[in-house]
């Protein structure tokens, strides 16, 4: 009966595994933050630097370690004691080994940091590090977000161009089968049919170049989210959709300030651990005060009975404190100090460096949406006008007044603009994807 079962699921499950994975352009970023090989990375290096965090603090909490500690004496070292103190002769030495021949203590310290200056710094430097990570990976799915809608709009744009190219072949190949029948029956040259089958030609090469192309871009959009490169996959939105909801967002986009990029943020968080590395050089003149207490028990014995009952057990206690005070260096603090007040200099001229480039870079960003937003207005206008021209051309051409020459060359206007006009939305797309990424952290999507 089981067996029976098993050969239906099989069949199932073989399906179920062969339906292709579908992808709208937000759920393929999605899954690429999830699984993409940098981001998997990033997110681990956030949680080192939140380790490295945790680990900085310990350092200044009670710290308690525990010894345990046996010795066996093979052979007593024996000490020579005048001979006097035991009423014996003076000037002579008696020969006395000093304890029993085995020995076994234990004992528990507790170590506390009561006041460590590079420790403050330290714990700071935690935080910073902490920070600079998380900007790190703020970082890389920014660049993430863009590569899946370049690789996502390379799969449309290459599926768009192939359904154009199929269409326009079989328009051609009609006119030429019809062209065919003019020629059989002595109405026209054989160069007419010879122009068409021509271009014919170079369709069908670029349908090919595009078919290869088509591979290639669906290997690549896998690999950038994260998948094996040769699952199946659809994309569920289509070109048009994108280019709308861009068009639409683009109007409602806002001003940003430089202070919410990301390479701001980095810039600006060198800058914080360079001031730690100077407070860090100026705590290295403060005093350091540590303290102790332990606790421990010895036993002896010249036998290996130290669990018996009877073995007598001796207690211990300490308590201290140390102070630390570094006095003179040689001016080598000095130096070190002047060095982090340099690097710090240094840092501040780069932060506002990079604060004024990235107000560029929004301001051109902007420019260029407008630009790509008005050339994809003028790319629609030359398409519906080359498919006017190629339309008249046709008309023409079958009633005799036009050559194949003048079609064919309304025809290749029109596969131009064409494939100018997808360029033009895939373009359209990435400038947005661009801004919108300048303007809007992912932190804050």
């Amino acid at each position: 009966m089981f067996r029976i079962i098993a050969l239906f699921l099989i069949p199932l499950s073989v399906c179920a595994q062969n339906e292709p994975l579908l992808f709208s352009l937000e759920s393929a970023i999605d899954y690429a933050f999830e699984n993409n090989i940098n981001a998997k990375n990033s997110e681990s290096d956030v949680r080192l630097a939140q380790l490295q965090k945790w680990q900085t603090t310990s350092t200044g909490l009670p710290q308690i370690s525990a010894n345990v500690a046996y010795n066996n004496w093979i052979k007593q070292q024996v000490s020579l004691i005048p001979a006097e103190f035991f009423g014996g002769a003076a000037g002579q030495f008696t020969e006395v080994a000093f304890g029993t021949t085995q020995t076994m203590n234990g004992s528990v310290t507790l170590n506390q940091k009561i006041f460590d200056g590079s420790y403050l710094v330290g714990l700071q430097a935690a935080k910073v590090y902490l920070e600079i990570s998380k900007n790190a990976k703020e970082k890389t799915l920014s660049e993430l977000r863009k590569a899946v809608v370049n690789a996502y709009g390379n799969v449309l744009m290459t599926e768009e161009n192939l359904k154009i190219i199929n269409s326009n072949i079989q328009v051609l190949e009609n006119n030429i089968s019809e062209l065919k029948e003019v020629y059989k029956n002595g109405l026209i040259e054989e160069e007419s049919v010879e122009q068409l089958q021509l271009t014919l030609s170079g369709l069908e090469s670029s349908r090919n170049y595009n078919l290869n192309l088509k591979k290639i871009a669906y290997q690549m959009f896998n690999l950038t989210i994260g998948l094996d490169i040769d699952s199946e996959v659809r994309l569920t939105d289509p070109l048009e959709t994108l280019v709308l909801a861009t068009q639409l967002k683009s109007s409602e986009k806002t001003d940003g300030t430089a202070e919410n990029v990301i390479d701001f943020k980095i810039a600006q968080n060198d800058f914080r651990s360079k001031e730690l590395l100077l407070k860090l050089e100026k705590s290295k003149a403060l005093p350091t005060l540590n303290a102790f207490i332990n606790g421990s028990y010895a036993g002896n014995s010249n036998q290996f009975d130290f669990f018996k009952r009877s073995q007598k057990w001796f207690g211990a206690s300490q308590f201290g404190v140390n102070l630390s005070i570094p006095l003179f260096s040689s001016f080598g603090r000095t130096s070190l100090t002047q060095k982090a007040k340099i690097n710090l200099e240094k840092s501040k001229r780069n932060l506002n460096d990079v604060k004024q480039k990235i107000e560029l870079e929004i301001e051109r960003a902007k420019n260029d949406l407008d630009f790509a937003l008005q050339d994809l207005k003028t790319k629609k206008q030359a398409q519906e006008l080359a498919e006017r021209i190629e339309h008249k051309n046709q008309v023409k051409f079958s009633e005799g007044i036009a050559s194949s020459f003048e079609l064919t060359q309304a025809q290749t206007q029109l596969y131009s603009a064409q494939q100018q006009y997808i360029q033009a939305m895939f373009t359209l797309i990435n400038k947005y994807v661009l801004l919108d990424t300048l303007l809007n952290p992912i932190e804050n999507q």
